[in-house]
């Protein structure tokens, strides 16, 4: 199988390729890196060459990468937020410290925990604000580049979740606008919109199915691909 279902162990790519077009000589920032959908994303990425620096609020276990991408991997703990010393610039600056002044790609990614009530505010700030700020935050060195491939990858909304569902929908319209506003910058902005499945049973395997949905989105081949929503998961998980 060319891609792992799990999350628990590095991933292995097969064969004996000594440069990855894919990824080779490219820097890559992934929020929300130290688990889930991040974490799956961070590791294909890396296994296809890029430099990765990671952003999350919580550790990160560097046993599930493979030693031999430690040396293009950089984690750093802290809060996205808005308000929070801010954490996206903050983040940039590190990204930029460690792999230079060139920045090919943001993922951002969701939080995929149940959001009770009293915790609408935060969801939405995690899920939709946070990913907007994020975007604004790396623009500037994309433009001044023109180049660049942005994607947000939207929280799976389950029927009956108002905030999930809300933080979806207005990440997808905040997607278009920047990617309609940045059209004739050289710069690509997309989303990918997880099915609910990705917090059932199977979780670490729909989470892998959602990065070879990113992987596709950064490459060369979707390079005509501008302002899209793409679903990943049956249809009624995503609409």
């Amino acid at each position: 199988m060319l891609y792992p279902s799990s999350l628990d162990s590095p991933y292995h790519p097969s064969g004996s390729t000594t440069i990855d077009p894919i990824g080779y000589g490219k820097v890559a920032i992934v929020t929300g890196c130290a688990s889930s959908i991040g974490l799956a994303v961070t590791q294909l990425l890396l296994a296809h060459q890029f430099s990765v620096c990671g952003l999350d609020d919580i550790e990160f276990d560097y046993s599930l990468l493979r030693e031999a991408d430690h040396g293009r991997f950089h984690f750093h703990r802290g809060n996205l937020s808005p308000g929070d010393s801010d954490g996206a610039a903050e983040g940039l600056r590190i990204c930029r410290g460690v792999f230079g002044e060139r920045l090919n790609t943001l993922i951002t990614t969701p939080s995929t925990s149940p959001v009770s009530p009293p915790n609408l505010t935060t969801a939405l700030t995690i899920n939709l604000t946070t990913p907007i700020l994020m975007m604004h935050t790396v623009l500037p060195l994309m433009k001044s580049h023109r180049s660049g491939v942005i994607i947000n990858i939207t929280p799976p909304a389950p029927p009956g979740d108002a905030a999930r569902t809300a933080a979806r929908d207005g990440l997808l319209g905040a997607t278009k606008s920047v990617a309609w506003s940045c059209r004739d910058e050289g710069i690509r902005v997309n989303a990918v919109l997880p099915g609910a499945a990705v917090e059932e049973a199977g979780e670490k395997t729909a989470a892998m199915e959602v990065a070879r949905a990113v992987l596709f989105l950064v490459g060369d081949e979707a390079k005509g691909v501008n302002g899209v929503g793409l679903p990943v998961g049956r249809m009624g998980e995503v609409l």
